[in-house]
């Protein structure tokens, strides 16, 4: 008994002539196979909005990702990251918040406006980190931790050893500038 076996995809007709019932399994294995290509192939896309640990941006222009963060008297170096939302950010310099304690190990409040986003998954957040966290919410974190949250940088105080002695666990407020 002869059986005929028809798939299509988008860029392939393939048609198996199966002849007798023994050949069911070469066809099973055939039929595997060409799912597993098409698979691999154009056939199927995976799209994650978040990206592996691993993909950290790199710093942009040193000159141009430079900025100051203040906090009361003390002022703190900053180096924005080699993403859009940090030049988004840069554009709405000066920008003074009045910042919200969360969690005591950071410091949030929401933006004028949002901001693009690219989120990713750090793992560890680090004191100093600088992130935006949904589209409108910037974040500045001043102890280091372990999460599961996703982020899109914004950049990172440089020297932040006393970032958690002018902050503490008061609301504040924070200026961030470019000069």
């Amino acid at each position: 008994m002869n059986k005929s076996f028809q798939t299509y995809s988008d860029k392939a007709n393939i048609s198996i002539l199966i002849a007798g019932r023994q050949h069911v399994r070469i066809l099973k294995r055939v039929g595997l196979s060409l799912l597993l290509l098409l698979t691999i192939g154009k056939g199927y896309t995976a799209q994650s909005t978040t990206k592996p640990v691993t993909a950290q941006p790199a710093s942009i222009n040193l000159e141009e990702s430079q900025m100051w963060i203040t906090i009361g008297e003390h002022r703190f170096a900053a180096t924005l990251a080699d993403t859009d939302a940090a030049r988004e950010f840069a554009a709405m310099l000066p920008l003074t918040l009045d910042m919200d304690d969360l969690n005591s190990n950071e410091k949030e409040a929401d933006l004028p406006k949002a901001l693009s986003t690219d989120t990713y998954r750090p793992g560890t957040i680090n004191n100093g980190d600088l992130m935006l966290w949904g589209s409108r919410t910037m974040v500045v974190f001043y102890k280091t931790f372990n999460t599961s949250y996703s982020y899109t940088r914004i950049g990172h105080i440089e020297e932040a050893t006393n970032l958690p002695q002018e902050l503490g666990r008061r609301n504040v407020q924070i200026t961030f500038s470019k000069e």
